[in-house]
């Protein structure tokens, strides 16, 4: 087996570096799908809406000098160009861009495509190669198909949300836009599948990602368990029902420490860490089964145990002790963190606006042919001359005539 010294050196440019695709729709669920392929080195063009672009650009909370902290995010490592898609011209545009790409993303609700002329059908005759990537609420088919389905929406059918919070609360959001994001990483992975599928068939393919239909996909046997035994799961907070321990526990300061130590072995190691090693040899407590039945009973002893102890010496003791446990991080302890500097999982990412901007790396490390984050996200119609003019090779006047009537931006000569 290889060591750190024999194995290869990794490649730069990412694992898809050869591979050009085009980015339509906004919001969230493509450009993440869009994100994951250019986080990987994928040539990701971003087509938007001329002087307007994606709303996402104007999305998030906090925004410094008026600009979206989202966007530098969900847009990094693209370009930007600006096509009306909603006239023949634009459409006309996009044609000539598919015949070059190898991946089209859209989540436009189904059918806007079709009634551009840029539907599967169509755009696989000019490019029997292309592959389509469609994220959408409720899929291409079926009867609700056509219906407005935004993430929430994705999350509340697939059963999510009817999980998510405390039982004495009405469902709960998870806070963060997950149906969205995995509608968009199964489209992901749908689109390297086809592609994998095209290098032995020669022909492109459609992903179709719906979000209720990826947000069902990890809902574990949700479905299963009432199928058999009529059993609805229910919200039930912090906890694993049945499972224990496994809760967040709180420590002197008030700071909580989510602890995990159901397993026998880990449970007696807990127990020893407690200075009471005699619970895992007491029968109410020495299996999982008999732990599952007094989950509350044994989650006030440990609570309160930790009580009695700050974060960091909590965690050491059971550090030393084998017991899995975490911290609940926020952005500034994940910022401080060793671990994270170790495996540089924040990195600082250039703006020509907000200066240098930490967020996220790649996931996941691949040891030859790692991802990188390069850029933020680009100005509205930043590419758009080094796509036009470069790619297409359109005149510097054919591009100023689609410009004054509006098919494409006029993106950075605005300033000029």
């Amino acid at each position: 087996m290889s060591d750190a010294t024999t194995s290869p050196k990794p490649v730069q440019g990412g694992p898809l570096s050869d591979l050009r695709v085009l980015e339509m729709g906004q919001l969230l669920a493509g450009p993440f799908c869009g994100q994951l392929l250019a986080d990987f080195g994928a040539e990701v063009i971003k087509i938007e809406q001329p002087g307007a672009g994606d709303p996402m650009r104007e999305w998030g909370r906090e925004k410094p000098h008026g600009q979206s902290l989202w966007w530098p995010v969900i847009a990094r490592n693209k370009k930007s160009i600006e096509i009306n898609a909603r006239v023949p011209e634009g459409q006309d545009v996009i044609r000539d861009l598919v015949r070059r790409s190898d991946i089209l993303i859209e989540n436009f609700r189904p059918g806007t495509m079709e009634k551009w002329g840029l539907g599967y059908e169509a755009l696989s005759a000019i490019n029997p190669r292309l592959i389509m990537i469609r994220v959408s609420g409720y899929g291409q088919t079926g009867p609700y198909s056509k219906n407005a389905g935004y993430g929430a929406i994705g999350e509340a059918m697939g059963g999510l949300r009817y999980v998510v919070g405390d039982p004495s609360n009405p469902p709960s959001r998870t806070g963060i836009s997950i149906g969205d994001t995995l509608a968009a990483t199964f489209a992901c992975l749908g689109g390297l599948m086809a592609l994998h599928a095209r290098d032995r068939t020669g022909h492109g393919q459609i992903v179709d990602s719906a979000i209720y239909e990826a947000v069902l996909a990890v809902m574990e046997n949700l479905v299963t368990e009432y199928d058999k035994t009529g059993y609805i799961r229910e919200r039930t907070g912090s906890i694993l029902p049945n499972i224990s321990p496994s809760n967040v526990y709180p420590t002197k300061s008030g700071v909580f420490v989510l602890i995990a130590a159901n397993q026998d072995t880990v449970f007696k190691r807990l127990a020893a860490a407690m200075g009471r090693p005699e619970l895992a040899e007491d029968p109410r407590y020495a299996t999982h089964t008999a732990r599952g039945q007094r989950q509350a009973e044994l989650d006030a002893m440990i609570a309160e145990w930790t009580a009695g102890f700050e974060r960091e010496e909590l965690g050491a003791l059971l550090d030393s002790h084998g017991v899995p446990r975490g911290d609940i991080y926020r952005a500034p302890e994940m910022l401080e963190d060793a671990h994270f500097k170790a495996r540089e999982t924040i990195v600082q990412v250039a703006h020509p606006r907000l200066g240098m901007l930490k967020m996220q790396n790649v996931a996941p490390r691949l040891s030859m042919t790692p991802g990188e984050v390069k850029r933020a996200g680009p100005d509205l119609g930043e590419h758009n001359d080094e796509v036009f003019g470069g790619l297409l090779g359109m005149t510097a006047d054919r591009m100023a005539e689609l410009a004054r009537t509006g098919v494409i931006g006029q993106g950075q000569r605005k300033a000029a």
